[in-house]
């Protein structure tokens, strides 16, 4: 293994090994810290972890345990991978994750680029956009979880970590890879040792990952990733996929905004049910009867608990936060295995969170990439009779499930 990444979500990590499998990479996604070695054969290997949302101390235990099995895979770089919203708060755990990072890799040019133009985030004189909305403006300022007010990713990310935040601005950006890294070096002279790149086309990524050739470490979102394959002389290829015959259901726990128009979208042409929160954390409710109904339901049904911030925020405030979370999510995870013990052989999922739960509620180990639903989603075989798609809540458009069910039950 020659590349290995940390990713502090299930989504994410898939988009990131769906990133470096269409580079040329043979990638493996791994669901948790393996329990044995990887195959000689793995160019890259994407240990997803379930941290964004975790206190930091545990994230970075957690961050550190799989640095270690991925340095004894003999890995020649490090990438950690956050979302390219850059999900976090002031006492988020993305800082404190890089700090650790760092010191066991003794890095001190630290890439810090959640850009992703492909899904509309761009970064400019180190602020973060959503298409054309500023990050504070997009809608991530009503996330349940890690609510995002202040698009500015330096001043963001300052109260997480130990070190002095740097910026490599737009101009030496287009620039190419010889002034990006001269810059990094100048920001590293002037006492910076994280540092925040600017980047709003896809060949921004690539000059960015040209420049990072040889460092110990790299992070940001997946699009970064775009030009690592070339720095171990992949080239572009096209992804293997064998699709899935059978039934199919899709889940969905996200409330952003995207995920909410795919749901209205949804349920305008299939069966739809909505979970209300307060029916499941107060014992109305329960993964039996939601199971079943999808299991009677013809086509494509889904489920979803994605509703609009406003409500979200009552039941926060009524039940507590991490109560309404963890009640949903595990809702959804065994709802998920009760799906697939019913006979479901594609499942789709809409959300971190959610997609988290269904994976460690379904066991699932190894994930093998497919080729690209919509940009940052790969479709993902988890077992001979089981694929599935992991949605991050700000992908996809607005006919996402349907597309995914598609490609998920194609064949080359």
């Amino acid at each position: 293994m020659r590349l290995g990444c940390i990713g502090d979500d299930f989504t994410g990590s898939s988009d990131l090994a769906n990133t470096l499998a269409k580079g040329g990479m043979r990638v493996v996604q791994y669901c948790g810290i393996p329990a044995h070695a990887a195959p000689a054969d793995v160019d890259a290997g994407v240990v997803a972890l379930k941290t964004r949302s975790i206190a930091p101390a545990d994230a970075v235990a957690q961050s550190l345990a799989t640095l270690e099995w991925l340095r004894a895979q003999g890995c020649e770089q490090i990438f950690f991978k956050y979302c390219s919203t850059f999900d976090s708060t002031p006492e988020g755990n993305i800082g404190p994750v890089i700090d650790a990072l760092a010191a066991v890799l003794d890095a001190h040019r630290v890439i810090v680029c959640p850009a992703f133009p492909g899904a509309g985030r761009s970064i400019y004189q180190g602020h973060l956009f959503v298409m054309d909305r500023l990050l504070n403006e997009s809608g991530m300022q009503n996330h349940p979880l890690t609510p995002m007010v202040d698009a500015d990713i330096r001043r963001w990310l300052a109260p997480q970590t130990r070190h002095a935040v740097g910026h490599v601005a737009a101009v030496d950006v287009f620039a190419g890879p010889e002034r990006i890294a001269q810059a990094l070096a100048a920001q590293h002279a002037a006492g910076h040792r994280l540092i925040v790149a600017d980047a709003i086309r896809d060949a921004d990524l690539m000059a960015i990952g040209a420049a990072a050739r040889g460092l110990p470490l790299i992070t940001g979102g997946s699009g970064v990733a775009l030009g690592l394959p070339a720095n171990f002389g992949c080239t572009p290829a096209p992804v293997a996929w064998q699709g899935q015959p059978g039934r199919a259901a899709i889940v969905s726990g996200s409330c952003s905004t995207a995920t909410r128009a795919q749901v209205a979208h949804h349920a305008a042409r299939h069966p739809a049910r909505e979970i209300v929160a307060a029916d499941v954390i107060e014992g109305r409710l329960d993964a039996t009867e939601i199971a079943d109904w999808l299991l009677a339901q013809e086509g494509l049904p889904l489920a979803y608990s994605s509703a609009d911030p406003a409500e979200v925020a009552r039941v926060q405030d009524r039940f507590g936060r991490e109560a309404a979370a963890t009640a949903i999510e595990k809702l959804f995870a065994e709802v998920a295995r009760r799906l697939v013990a019913g006979g479901v052989t594609r499942l789709i999922t809409a959300g971190g969170e959610t997609s988290g739960a269904v994976v460690e509620g379904l066991g699932l180990t190894d994930l093998a990439i497919g080729p690209e639903i919509d940009p940052g989603v790969p479709a993902l075989r988890a077992r001979p009779d089981l694929v599935v798609a992991l949605k991050s809540g700000n992908f996809g458009a607005e006919d996402f499930f349907e597309k995914a069910d598609r490609m998920l039950k194609a064949n080359p």
